[in-house]
């Protein structure tokens, strides 16, 4: 039950952030982000109040903070996808979250084979192959100051921040408990409301514009099902967590970029450098290593 459960929510996530993704690009990341969070909000409350459950100040407490986490690695998710391909910043994103879930399940007292442990050190290298982009040749002076400000805000970094907040996330859903229902999940779509919240706020006190609107019914209505099917994954991995171990469910749910990467090559035919691919090969095989054990 613990392998449906989190294959699910990987294929749920995938899809849901190579719409959010596809969203951004015709737009921005907060407009998208104003779209699809109040619009998974929405679905799981319904959910909640009629699946029942106990709601408890503390994981609902939990999941808010889940949230907070969860939607700081939305933003920069976003970002990172529109600064980078999907193909890129999705494996990126998702390994650099799978990694802390399992050290938290090993100190937690999780018994990993050997097996397991390679195939974490298969992604950690996974994570840097993937992440090396084309170099531009020598800078000096005010060029390099640039290149490293470009660099600190460059895809696969930004992809890398933003998993690592949602290892954060897939952690404290864990400790959320499995008595209070979906509850904990209304709590963290209510703390990823916050942080959209409040970086619409900044952006407002700076006088930043916010840039295009979502264009069109079509794009409008992806988005809206991007937020749907991230609630609906989060839900599915919330499941899977309370099921069984939490670095299996983790690593199980960190799958997903197999599908966004499937459809960003449909969609926009994007394409690898050798080393990119060989990253991602080893990331393959890192998953793979870790899911058998």
């Amino acid at each position: 039950m613990v392998m449906v459960l989190a294959l699910g929510a990987a294929l749920a996530y995938g899809v849901a952030d190579f719409l959010g993704g596809a969203v951004a690009r015709k737009s921005t990341v907060l407009r998208a982000l104003i779209c699809c969070v109040p619009a998974g909000l929405v679905v799981v409350l319904v959910s909640a109040l009629f699946t029942g459950g106990r709601i408890g100040a503390a994981p609902m407490a939990l999941g808010f903070l889940g949230g907070l986490s969860g939607g700081t690695g939305l933003i920069a998710f976003y970002r990172a996808l529109a600064r980078g391909p999907m193909s890129v910043v999705a494996p990126v994103s998702a390994l650099a979250g799978a990694v802390l879930p399992v050290a938290v399940g090993v100190v937690g007292g999780e018994r990993l084979e050997r097996s397991v442990v390679v195939g974490v050190l298969l992604c950690l290298v996974a994570i840097g192959l993937v992440s090396m982009e084309a170099g531009t040749g020598g800078e000096s002076g005010d060029a390099a100051v640039g290149g490293r400000r470009r660099l600190l805000d460059s895809g696969p970094l930004m992809a890398a921040a933003s998993g690592t907040c949602f290892g954060v996330f897939f952690v404290v859903l864990k400790e959320a408990g499995d008595d209070s229902g979906l509850w904990p999940i209304v709590g963290a779509r209510a703390g990823t409301l916050t942080v959209v919240a409040a970086a619409l706020l900044v952006m407002a006190l700076r006088g930043r514009d916010l840039g295009p609107p979502v264009p069109g019914r079509t794009l409008l209505g992806l988005a809206l099902l991007s937020g749907i099917l991230d609630t609906g994954a989060n839900v599915l991995y919330f499941l899977a967590a309370h099921e069984g171990m939490l670095s299996l469910a983790a690593v199980l749910t960190s799958l997903y970029p197999a599908i966004t990467v499937l459809l960003a090559r449909i969609a926009y035919s994007e394409r690898l450098r050798t080393v990119q691919r060989v990253g991602l090969a080893v990331a393959v095989a890192g998953v793979a290593l870790v899911t058998a054990g």
